[in-house]
């Protein structure tokens, strides 16, 4: 069997990229910070590693084939201190490089984000590719976008200096089935919508994926010909206004999405005058034409995301 390592194994990618690695008959693995706190998860190893010190990493990746690498700290918006989501984000991931490496593992297929693509440009018709890079100084660009960005910079340079095979993948907001009784990723909007948290919608458009097309996309990108030194930018379609994906909930979920909003912001706040209004666009030609990748579309991320919030108590109040 193909011995597979995936990093941050209680995280939301990537608990479905192992439910995905496990169904196809890998041998796989997975870190997690602390074994008291280890995810119940079958068929699947587990190894104790934290990405800000080299203890364990050397264990977990002894004898496998590929890594999957998805722990990175996620906290969209204002932070305190930057370096709380650079540091461990940029360090973290050339220590899980510098361990595959030495176990001269085949491929690391390392999660990005869209954020290291679209901010800090100009708010124009331009569609997105794998070629952009986020302007760390440009306007709109927040700790996270920079802490991504750095850390996909530092792993490219790293791959090329050490010859290690590396390819990225840089979902746009990843909406799906929870797991861990968390929402996590883009479903934190779709919980903010169902329990009466956001009486009005802003006029945010967001490009959405579902968790389970970016697993495959991962899990595809570890062997595909041509993967190999390459970025894909993964996303199901146009970006969905808030109001739309609000539309959808009621649609698909009916009395169980009442507290859902029906009226939108007249103005924006000031934290959200940056994007107001403003729909990036995204192309995922490359993925579709390198892996064979197909996404479902985004509503069914929508609907799946409010159905297991609501089944795993997620929406009370």
């Amino acid at each position: 069997m193909t011995a597979v390592l995936v990093t941050g194994g209680s995280g939301f990618i990537a608990g479905h990229c192992i439910d995905l690695l496990v169904e196809q008959g890998h041998d796989v693995r997975t870190t997690v910070r602390s074994l008291d706190r280890a995810p119940d998860l079958k068929g699947v190893s587990f190894h104790q590693a934290d990405l800000l010190n080299d203890d364990g990493w050397a264990e977990a990746v002894r004898g496998v084939d590929y890594v999957l690498h998805v722990a990175s700290p996620v906290a969209p918006g204002h932070v305190d201190n930057e370096d709380d989501l650079i540091v461990p984000a940029r360090e973290g991931t050339l220590r899980v490089l510098r361990a595959a490496r030495d176990a001269h593992v085949k491929r690391v297929v390392l999660t990005s984000a869209f954020h290291a693509v679209g901010w800090g440009h100009p708010h124009d018709d331009h569609v997105f590719t794998e070629a952009d890079w986020t302007v760390l100084d440009g306007p709109g660009t927040d700790a996270y976008g920079r802490s991504k960005t750095l850390a996909e910079r530092a792993a490219w340079d790293f791959a090329e200096k050490e010859s290690l095979p590396l390819t990225t993948i840089l979902p746009v907001a990843v909406m799906g089935p929870a797991r861990g009784g968390a929402a996590s990723g883009a479903n934190h909007i779709v919980q903010l919508m169902l329990t009466g948290a956001m009486p009005a919608f802003p006029n945010l458009w967001i490009p959405i994926v579902d968790v389970r097309d970016v697993a495959r996309a991962h899990v595809l990108a570890m062997t595909a010909d041509g993967a190999a030194g390459e970025r894909f930018l993964v996303a199901d379609g146009p970006a969905l206004p808030m109001a739309r994906i609000g539309a959808i909930l009621r649609e698909h979920l009916g009395d169980l999405a009442g507290k859902v909003p029906t009226r939108e912001l007249a103005e924006a706040p000031p934290a959200l005058r940056a994007d107001w209004g403003y729909a990036r666009q995204v192309s995922s030609e490359k993925a579709r034409r390198v892996l064979g990748w197909e996404p479902r579309p985004g509503a069914e991320a929508v609907v799946a995301a409010g159905r297991s919030l609501i089944e795993q108590g997620l929406v009370a109040g």
